[in-house]
């Protein structure tokens, strides 16, 4: 799992949680036993271990509730903030500090936290709103004045994170405007506009053809083309997400394949190297390979001569000292050959 690198970033952290939220969209559903088998095939319990100071532990875990709180409020898609929901019960109860780390609520988005909690129980999503009330008795939230924690007199540029845009709701303008609500209350307008014409016409029965400004079947077509246009905006977000599979795929291959060149050609530099390398072997003389030092003793005569090195190295040497009454012998490395000498005190 991801681990911490400095004290305010945590690398990984946001691909791990994305991950996990995005498996949760592909498995179509809102339930909380599926969430349950993710969670565990994932270990997603371990990410919190591993960290040995208190300290360090206090800094990631409020680094990760925080992240999985932003998928818990829009613009996120319903499912998405359902995922959102259990991910966050699950890292407030695996975490390991004493006493537990807190999930950071500004006062401006609780409204829309408790909207979201009467969504689940009116769509009889039960377990879920079962978890956001566990989450509300164990006082897992923090409720602050602003999303993030702000200092006096400093000067800090606050860095907003890039989310997946397949997590965010699609914004449709056009079917937050013309809801179920406004069509109906177009219809009952359309209705007694339609008899109010009737009644100032000549023939109560229908209106008059001078009087015809609208068409008949207004509000029946402005619905058709309200539905077209939501089909039209779901296609090209499936195109939008196959494109986006398409050139990820893509670039695996074109890393693939650039990987693939670059052992080649390290491969041949390398065969170049050792080519050059034998081939440039030098080898040794026949005069310098039989050659063979031989090593003679002082005492074979001024004849034999000593090697210089040999005679530095013995010349080197510290000689044992002698007993006082005896004689020295000293070899004397000239044309005279050795000589007996006695010390001055033994002299007559």
């Amino acid at each position: 799992m991801a681990a911490v690198a400095e004290a305010g970033s945590v690398p990984g952290l946001q691909a791990d949680c994305e991950e996990l939220l995005g498996a949760f969209q592909e498995a179509d559903t809102v339930r909380f036993e599926r969430f349950a088998e993710l969670w565990k095939e994932r270990r997603f319990h371990t990410i919190f271990h591993g960290r040995i100071r208190a300290l360090e532990r206090n800094k990631l875990t409020k680094k990760t509730l925080e992240l999985a709180q932003q998928y818990f409020l829009p613009p996120y898609a319903f499912q998405i903030r359902v995922g959102a929901l259990y991910l966050l019960y699950g890292l407030y109860n695996t975490q390991l500090c004493q006493p537990k780390q807190k999930i950071r609520i500004a006062l401006k988005d609780w409204p829309e936290i408790l909207k979201f909690q009467q969504e689940l129980i009116d769509s009889q999503h039960y377990d879920a709103a079962y978890i956001f009330r566990t989450l509300r008795l164990a006082r897992a939230f923090h409720f602050t004045a602003m999303p993030k924690l702000l200092n006096y007199r400093t000067k800090k540029k606050i860095q907003e994170n890039e989310f997946k845009e397949e997590f965010k709701d699609p914004s449709n303008r056009v079917s937050s405007l013309i809801t179920n609500d406004v069509l109906e209350e177009l219809m009952n307008i359309h209705e007694h506009y339609q008899k109010m014409k009737c009644v100032i016409s000549a023939d109560k029965s229908q209106p008059d053809k001078a009087l015809s400004l609208i068409k008949d079947e207004f509000v029946v077509t402005l619905k058709d083309i309200t539905l077209e246009h939501q089909e039209w905006q779901q296609k090209r977000m499936k195109l939008f997400l196959n494109a986006k599979e398409a050139d990820e795929v893509l670039n695996k291959k074109e890393e693939g394949t650039s990987l693939e060149s670059e052992g080649s050609e390290r491969a041949s530099a390398l065969a170049r190297i050792k080519y050059k390398s034998y081939s440039a072997v030098v080898e040794a003389s026949k005069s310098r390979r039989h050659r063979q030092v031989k090593l003679e003793s002082s005492d074979s005569g001024s004849d034999n001569r000593k090697s210089p090195s040999r005679s530095r190295k013995n010349s080197r040497r510290p000689q044992p000292a002698l007993r006082r009454g005896s004689l020295e012998f000293k070899a004397v490395s000239s044309n005279m050959g050795p000589r007996l000498s006695l010390r001055p005190e033994e002299q007559v």
